[in-house]
């Protein structure tokens, strides 16, 4: 999960999971898996590094895995 932050300067939590695109247009767009549009303050770099730290933060919880 990733915060992010409306126009109108309300954040709320968002599964990075979902993300399928992610867009300047001026504002910042974020398109989810299920077609839904979210137009949020942060720019797309902003995004790109909350995701990659996200996913490290999970590998980090699940730790090595043996055998690989």
């Amino acid at each position: 999960m990733i915060r992010v932050t409306r126009l109108n300067g309300r954040q709320y939590v968002l599964n990075a999971e979902m993300i399928r695109t992610v867009e300047a247009n001026p504002d910042t767009i974020i398109t989810l898996i299920n077609g839904d549009h979210l137009v949020v303050t942060e720019s797309p770099d902003q995004i790109i590094a909350r995701v990659i730290e996200y996913g490290r933060h999970l590998r980090k919880l699940v730790g090595p895995v043996e055998g690989l």
